[in-house]
């Protein structure tokens, strides 16, 4: 693809930005893009997924995006592959004896309404996302592009070995990663990169491996009651909102801990039908996080404890769901090497850090950890982009620039890690 191609592609995907489970579109659109090129293989659907997923809509809303998709022109017999939800792909190049080594890149788009801004540059071009409420806020179209546009790369390059790239659903939700990792196709990588554009780094600047993710547990949690008039009898009833109010006093005074950084935070709130009725159900939505996997594990523990507590307190049951979990993951100091040295050498990168320390989450890390688990490699390289508005609001946007420069250094580096092991 011509850098002007890549450009219509990232837009193409802008456009239709799609949430977890639900990138009909966007797989689709790889796909086709992928069976275009000389490949052994292209995995689609359940081929590339573990049957225990979380967070998966019903029928009815994943029918939704399937017909939106199939409307905005995707092709109905890769769509039809993808039912249930079943998202992503995973593509294979074969060229000779060697190692193995992968590259994950996710796919999936953010529930924030795109701003319309004239001074938005998707708004002043004509790309700005076409589905209301959603958008590609955090550079998921531009990491799919540099995806399609590795592949291509590796295939004129001397390449010797075996490529797998990983176009992962439902990060933003943390609940692809798990199962992609657990799908079966991961298990004889030898080196593992994962990429993501801007990170608050400028255009021209490459980290080599990322690290500091913080390991995560997102939860819903529901406490039923009984209701009752709030008015005339109050006490006959058995206040499901009190005991959310007492859960999420409780969740913030969780002990910190000595061994390193732990987060708490709830982030929804919805119950109860009307003022003068003692709410019988209430649900809230929240999640805990920490420098380590356990760490996280110890907040999560606690959490649930709160959770249940304040459920009795008020005469209430709760049921617990968790909506995501990422662990915590280091970029290993072989492949950090590989890729700063060929960023220093790439034209257009006018700046290499060895690190940078990370502070959210992401569930690249259950693949990073698979891999490293079995014996192989595995960075988190930060290719940066100038982006206004900052990851996740409504006026993100990446330089495109950076998608050949991307492009170029993890080439590279896929061909170099390959060059050294056997």
């Amino acid at each position: 693809m011509t850098d002007a191609d890549l450009v219509d592609l990232r837009r193409d995907l802008h456009s239709h930005p799609e949430p977890a489970w639900r990138e009909f579109y966007t797989t689709a659109r790889i796909v086709d893009e992928l069976e275009c090129r000389d490949l052994d293989a292209v995995h689609v659907g359940p081929d590339v997924l573990d049957d225990d997923r979380v967070g998966v809509p019903d029928g009815d809303d994943l029918d939704g995006w399937r017909e939106r998709a199939l409307d905005a022109g995707a092709r109905g017999d890769i769509v039809d592959r993808l039912d249930g939800g079943y998202t992503g792909a995973v593509a294979v190049v074969e060229r000779g004896d060697g190692p193995t080594v992968g590259l994950r890149v996710d796919i999936d788009a953010l529930p924030i309404e795109e701003s319309d801004a004239d001074a938005h540059h998707p708004a002043a071009m004509g790309f700005r996302s076409e589905t209301e409420g959603y958008m590609h806020a955090c550079g998921h179209d531009a990491h799919a592009t540099i995806g399609i546009g590795v592949i291509d790369a590796i295939l004129e390059s001397d390449f010797q070995g075996t490529l797998k790239l990983f176009f992962q659903p439902g990060e933003e939700r943390i609940v692809g990663g798990e199962p992609m990792a657990n799908g079966g196709r991961l298990d004889d990588i030898d080196s593992l990169f994962a990429v993501h554009v801007g990170l608050d780094h400028p255009s021209g600047e490459v980290v080599a491996g990322i690290d500091g993710f913080l390991a995560v547990a997102q939860f819903a949690a529901t406490f039923r009651g009984a209701s009752a008039h709030a008015g005339a009898r109050p006490e006959a009833g058995d206040n499901a909102m009190q005991a959310a109010a007492a859960a999420i006093g409780n969740l913030y005074g969780i002990p910190r801990h000595s061994t390193g950084s732990t987060r708490v935070n709830v982030g929804v709130v919805e119950g109860g039908t009307a003022t003068n009725i003692v709410p019988e159900r209430v649900t809230i939505e929240g999640e805990v996080r920490g420098d380590t996997t356990e760490l996280m594990e110890y907040m999560e523990a606690e959490a649930h404890q709160v959770l249940r507590s304040a459920a009795g307190m008020h005469g209430c049951d709760v049921d617990i769901d968790t909506l995501g979990r990422a662990p915590s993951a280091r970029s290993d100091s072989e492949l950090r090497g590989i890729v700063a040295d060929v960023a220093a050498d790439t034209d257009g990168v006018t700046s290499v850090l060895d690190a940078d320390h990370l502070g959210g989450s992401e569930d690249a890390t259950y693949l990073m950890r698979h891999v490293q688990e079995r014996g192989g490699k595995a960075a988190y390289v930060g290719v940066g982009t100038d982006h206004p508005g900052g990851h996740h609001t409504p006026t993100f946007d990446v330089d495109e620039d950076t998608i050949g420069l991307g492009i170029e250094v993890l080439a590279d580096a896929i061909v170099e890690a390959a060059s050294r092991r056997p």
